[in-house]
C-alpha cells in the first residue's frame, strides 16, 4: 500500500494537518510502500529542546529519559511540546519499501543520518541506554520511519558516527550562511562557539573576506578564550543574549561605532530577538537559526524599534547543506578538533 508522500496518511490529530504540525501521529512500524524503516541507534535532540527538557527536570538523567519516553510515547515522534523542535537520529537501514526500492540511492544494511526534524519522524523508542547531556545526545534501542519526501545522508566513511551526527545535525546554519554573507559585510554571530555557531563563524569568515568583519559573541569567559584562538572571529564579547541593550552596545563597540549588515542567531535560549535585530542596519539581515526563536517576538520587536531589516526564520534544509558542513569538517583542522573534543 501506498503512503502520502509527506506522511498525511500518519496523522491521528488533528486530521488534515501534516505530521510536523500533528499532536500526534502513527508510529506503527508496518511500513508504507514507499517508506524506509530505520533502525535507529541514536538521537541529537535539539538544543533549544534539550536544555528546556534538562533544565524542567532539574538535570536529573533518569527524569530526562521518563520525560523523552513519554513525549514519543503520547505524539508519536520526538516532538517537544514547549519548543515544538525536534533534532535528528542516525540508524541502519532495515527495510525499503517495495516502491522505492531502485529509485533511491540507499540499500539495506546502509548507515544514514536523517537530515529532517524529529518533530515529524515516527518514532518507537523500546529503551533509552545513555543520555550525554554535555552535547544533547541520547543512545536508543528503537525504530523510526522515513517518509518519501524525506531527506537522509549515508554516513561517510571517514569520519566517526557521532562526529557526523554531531555536524549534520546543524548542517542548514552554514549552508545558510554561504549564501547570505557576501564579501565585506560586517557579520554579528549570537552562541558563536555552540555547534552551529562555531559552523556560521568559520563559514562567515571565509565569505566576509578582507574587507569585512565577523564578530562572535559567547555567554561564557572560557568560551570566548577559545573562540578567539580559533581565528574564526575578528572580535570576540562576552555578553547575556538575552539583554539587547547590553548586546547593543557591546557590538557595536566591537564594530568601530556601526551597525552590522547580517546578524546570525545560534543560542538556545528564549528572548534573544531584539539582541539579534536591534544591532542590524535598516536593510540589514536577521537569521534565526535557534528553535527558541518566537517569531511574533521577532516581527513585532523589529516594527516597535522601528528597524527595516529582513527576518530570516532558519529553514533546516538548503541544497547541499549536508556537503558544505562535511566538507568544513575536513577543510578546517580546528574545526575538526573542536568536534572531536566535544562529540566524538
Amino acid at each position: 500500500m501506498i503512503g502520502d508522500k509527506y506522511g498525511v496518511n500518519r496523522v491521528i490529530e488533528p486530521k488534515g494537518t501534516l505530521p510536523q504540525a500533528a499532536v500526534k501521529i502513527s508510529n506503527d512500524m508496518n511500513i508504507y510502500d514507499n517508506e524506509i524503516l530505520i533502525d535507529v541507534n541514536a538521537l541529537n535532540i535539539d538544543s533549544a529542546s534539550f536544555t528546556q527538557i534538562e533544565k524542567a527536570e532539574g538535570g536529573d538523567v533518569e527524569r530526562i529519559k521518563k520525560s523523552i519516553m513519554n513525549i514519543v510515547a503520547e505524539r508519536g515522534k520526538m516532538q517537544n511540546p514547549v519548543t515544538g523542535s525536534g533534532g535528528m537520529l542516525i540508524g541502519t537501514v532495515e527495510k525499503i519499501g517495495k516502491d522505492l526500492i531502485g529509485k533511491i540511492d540507499i540499500n539495506v544494511g546502509d548507515k544514514i543520518a536523517t537530515l529532517v526534524s524529529l518533530s515529524l519522524t515516527p518514532l518507537r523508542i523500546d529503551k533509552i541506554k545513555n543520555v550525554y547531556k554535555e552535547i544533547d545526545r541520547v543512545e536508543i534501542e528503537g525504530k523510526a520511519v522515513v517518509f518519501e519526501s524525506g531527506l537522509y545522508v549515508k554516513l561517510p566513511s571517514d569520519l566517526s558516527e557521532n562526529l557526523a551526527l554531531a555536524v549534520l545535525d546543524v548542517a542548514g546554519a552554514p549552508a545558510q550562511v554561504s549564501k547570505l554573507v557576501k564579501p565585506g559585510d560586517n557579520v554579528l554571530i549570537l552562541g558563536s562557539f555552540g555547534k552551529s555557531g562555531v559552523l556560521c563563524a568559520y563559514e562567515a569568515k571565509k565569505r566576509v573576506g578582507p574587507t569585512g568583519k565577523v564578530v562572535g559573541l559567547v555567554a561564557f569567559e572560557k568560551d570566548k578564550e577559545e573562540l578567539i584562538k580559533t581565528g574564526f572571529c575578528d572580535e570576540v564579547i562576552l555578553a547575556d543574549a538575552s539583554n539587547p541593550i547590553e548586546v547593543l552596545n557591546k557590538a557595536l563597540e566591537a564594530n568601530n561605532g556601526e551597525e552590522f549588515d547580517i546578524s546570525i542567531n545560534c543560542v538556545n535560549v528564549e528572548n534573544t530577538e531584539m539582541s539579534t535585530i536591534l544591532p542590524v542596519k535598516d536593510n540589514g539581515t536577521s537569521y534565526f537559526f535557534s528553535m527558541a526563536t518566537s517569531f511574533t517576538k521577532a516581527a513585532l520587536g523589529a516594527e516597535g524599534v522601528g528597524k527595516d531589516v529582513k527576518l530570516y526564520i532558519g529553514n533546516g534544509y538548503t541544497k547541499g547543506h549536508a556537503e558544505i558542513a562535511l566538507h568544513e569538517l575536513r577543510e578546517s583542522n580546528i574545526i575538526k578538533e573542536i568536534f572531536e573534543k566535544r562529540y566524538a
